[in-house]
């Protein structure tokens, strides 16, 4: 016999699992459906951004900072260390740890809000009166079978994969390998220098490996403002280390017994490397695979992407889907904020989800981050701008904790003085670009951040002063 719900949420991702407690909330009885399993081949909540890209990527970041720092930087504080090691094993140990962490504080989560955490791979089978029928099976059998008035599919994405090369997690990494090396390798080669192959790359390189990226696209960081991709590419290579070739056309790709062999042209060049472990880094394209699409008529774009309106609203009545497996960015905040706005379109409210001022970040060290348009994006689209900018060279916070490298950039309309972007890069700034997500969402202008007191020392002063340079009254610069 089926279980009745009015809410089943296929996906427990950020998108997902956010949207099955909004949804509990607001006095649905809702459902929860999820397929992952980690390594031990028990359930973990929290998607491919807890279990295998956003939390565990920033955990081993953090492990290669702490022992770049105590290797190159605490000399400086009159701090001695002889002798530091890298223990690979507790570092993964560690980012295992908090992941089971935070996969638990999803399933507390789903108690407290009295969302029923089912587990499995759903599929919809058909429509029964005004309710969608929803199959879950588990290992090939049917475990269970749903029926919900309202269905929210958030599935997620998966790496995209290069043709003729399989991915075997051993030689052949896509992010779940290259989170769970139990050793650094020698030689790592990536292909892709987006967020993940730079996340990863620095990983490694601080632990000790020679990096290499190999990037198809001639332009390092096209989404971000040129400026600060120009100076995040002068840092990531000079001071982290990274070899990062651009404009690469990729050729036949070997895997053997210990190593992968690389044939690429650069250049106009051919060009042959060896790799003891290769990550494959080039994009994610979206799980529809398994979803039933077809025997209910859920409409796929030709990209294979669900079909939605600006409301997240499919082809089919009371279908819905959010995040990754829709149009827009792939990123985990604006799966959430879509997975909370569509439950509150199904209580019969009006929520508002700007892609305009969603923020980016890369946790590279420096950090990179961003919100709103490029420079490079409204000359083209031919709106008159002003900018400003500040760099943390100066800044006393930034100095004292040896970090200051990088700058803030400030776009303003050039006649309402309306802040239009936002553009960074440096220490903290994923915490820092929240300023102007706040400030844009206010319509804010930059006098008014110019004339907001900041807390010295800190930071934000950076952005403070970049407010005031595009008034042209820098007070620091």
């Amino acid at each position: 016999m089926s279980q009745q719900f009015d809410v089943v949420v296929i996906g427990g991702g950020p998108g997902g699992y956010v949207a099955a407690i909004r949804a509990a909330q607001l006095g649905f009885s809702t459902a929860c459906v999820d397929a992952f399993k980690n390594p031990e081949g028990k359930a973990s909540l929290g998607g491919t951004c807890l279990n295998v890209g956003c939390i565990p990527s920033k955990a081993l970041l953090q492990s290669s900072e702490n022992f770049h720092a105590v290797q190159h930087d605490f000399a400086k504080h009159g701090i001695s260390v002889a002798g530091a090691k890298m223990d690979v094993g507790q570092m993964i140990a560690r980012k295992t740890e908090i992941i089971n962490k935070n996969a638990a504080g999803i399933g507390f989560l789903f108690k407290k809000n009295k969302v029923a955490n089912i587990h499995g791979l759903a599929a919809f089978k058909g429509r029964q009166g005004d309710k969608w029928l929803i199959e879950v099976t588990d290992g090939g059998k049917v475990v269970d079978t749903l029926e919900a008035a309202q269905v929210i599919v958030a599935t997620g994405s998966s790496p995209r994969q290069l043709p003729g090369l399989a991915t075997d997690n051993h030689l052949v990494l896509d992010n779940e390998g290259a989170l769970a090396l139990s050793a650094v390798p020698k030689r790592l080669g990536v292909i892709g220098a987006g967020v993940i192959g730079l996340e990863m790359g620095s990983v490694w390189k601080r632990l000790g490996a020679e990096v290499t990226i190999l990037e198809a696209a001639p332009t390092f960081l096209a989404a971000a403002d040129q400026q600060i991709a120009k100076e995040a590419f002068k840092t990531l290579t000079k001071d982290t280390g990274l070899d990062i070739k651009l404009g690469v056309k990729i050729g036949e790709i070997k895997a053997g017994k210990k190593a992968v062999t690389v044939n690429y042209e650069l250049n106009g060049e051919a060009v042959k490397a060896d790799f003891d472990k290769l990550i494959v880094s080039i994009g994610r394209v979206p799980n529809t695979r398994g979803l039933g699409a077809e025997a209910v008529g859920l409409q796929l774009d030709e990209r294979g992407f669900v079909a939605v309106d600006e409301h997240c609203r499919t082809n089919l009545p009371g279908v819905w889907a959010i995040g990754d497996v829709v149009r827009g960015p792939m990123l985990a905040h604006k799966a959430s904020e879509e997975g909370v706005a569509v439950a509150e379109r199904i209580a019969g409210q009006q929520p508002h989800v700007d892609f305009g001022v969603i923020p980016w970040v890369i946790y590279t060290s420096p950090e990179i981050a961003w919100v709103g348009k490029t420079e490079e994006q409204l000359k083209a689209e031919g709106v008159e701008y002003k900018k400003g900018t500040s760099g943390f060279g100066a800044n006393g916070r930034a100095l004292g904790l040896g970090q200051a490298q990088g700058m803030v950039k400030i776009l303003a309309d050039a006649k309402t003085d309306r802040i239009l972007g936002l553009h960074m890069i440096g220490p903290m700034v994923s915490e820092l670009v929240s300023e102007g997500v706040v400030s844009m969402e206010f319509k804010a202008a930059s006098e008014d951040l110019a004339r907001i007191i900041h807390a010295h020392p800190s930071l934000s002063e950076v952005i403070h002063e970049a407010a005031l340079a595009a008034d042209k009254r820098a007070l620091h610069g």
